[in-house]
């Protein structure tokens, strides 16, 4: 019987010929044991190359400057309101929440619950905001930072080759084309998706710290594959090669895609995460990719033989 979850991605590392790697690969495939570093490796390289730092202000400056002020003053105003509302809130549906003024399922806890809910719920609202007006700059900001990461390695087009089955005896099967992928794609789309996500997840929002772990548990395989879209983009990937390439470290994918959900999901500051985790993305599809040419050059040794 074949093996599911975790335990058939180890599988596939032991009984993988191309497992045996050189010095020259270790430290990549030690990395790729844990691909969460990478989102620690995207933080430490933004913020301290200026090559990547630089260019990302430079491109945002205006409309964090902006979306500032713009957040300042919709805080003076109704930070007030916004808090009487939960305390209303809260003080109606305990038995809801399970939340009062200073205790959560009856422990006591070190703050103020209305204050935190208040907070948060003003911090994803100024995230709005600043995302409003950075709109268009850090999406490319995201670009480029990709792109000088994958510039900063020295490799040239060449580098990225054609997908390559690294489980060439067994291959998971995928179904790309389903009517579920249709009607989602058709009808719901992204915006529809993140409203409905926000809206479910609103309650959760009052338990300090529940509703960000949550929304990146939700988000994460689908944050990981939205930040290796440039990567999928320069092997020339179909959707199934994509599929099947995903399925093959779903949970590499999820694990790496949660850590990026969860800093990109903090109030304010997870805007910058947005651009660090495409540096550590471009990193890891680096070392993805000097992985997959050792297993086309043991490919074909064994082919040779």
């Amino acid at each position: 019987m074949s093996s599911v979850g975790p335990e058939a991605q180890d599988a596939l590392f032991v009984t993988d010929p191309a497992n045996q790697v050189p010095p020259s690969l270790a430290r990549a495939t030690s990395r790729l044991q844990f691909p969460p570093s990478y989102v620690v490796v995207g933080v430490y390289r933004l913020f301290t190359d200026k090559n990547l730092y630089v260019p990302a202000w430079q491109k945002c400056q205006h409309g964090v400057r902006r979306g500032a002020v713009v957040g300042f003053i919709w805080t003076v105003l109704t930070f007030g309101v916004q808090k009487k509302f939960i305390e209303i809130f809260l003080a109606n549906s305990p038995r809801v929440t399970g939340l009062s003024n200073d205790t959560m399922f009856g422990y006591k806890i070190p703050f103020n619950v209305h204050t935190y809910a208040a907070v948060i719920l003003l911090g994803n609202q100024i995230t709005n905001i600043l995302r409003f007006f950075l709109s268009r700059n850090i999406r490319i900001a995201r670009e480029r930072a990709w792109d000088q990461t994958v510039a900063s390695r020295g490799k040239s087009l060449d580098f990225w080759l054609p997908y390559i089955e690294a489980c060439i005896s067994v291959p998971p099967r995928v179904v790309v084309d389903t009517w579920t992928h249709r009607f989602q794609k058709q009808w719901l789309g992204g915006i529809s998706l993140f409203i409905i996500k926000r809206v479910l997840l609103i309650p959760f929002n009052f338990y300090p710290g529940v509703g960000i772990i949550l929304a990146a548990w939700f988000k994460a395989l689908g944050t990981a594959h939205n930040l290796h879209r440039q990567y999928f983009a320069a092997k020339k990937m179909t959707d199934k090669e994509i599929a099947v390439f995903v399925e093959e470290r779903k949970w590499d994918y999820r694990a790496f895609g949660f850590a990026a959900a969860l800093l990109e999901g903090l109030p304010i500051v997870g805007l910058l995460f947005t651009i660090s985790n495409r540096v550590g993305a471009a990193m890891w599809a680096h070392d993805l990719e000097k992985r997959q040419h050792f297993v086309a050059a043991s490919r074909s040794h064994e082919l040779d033989k």
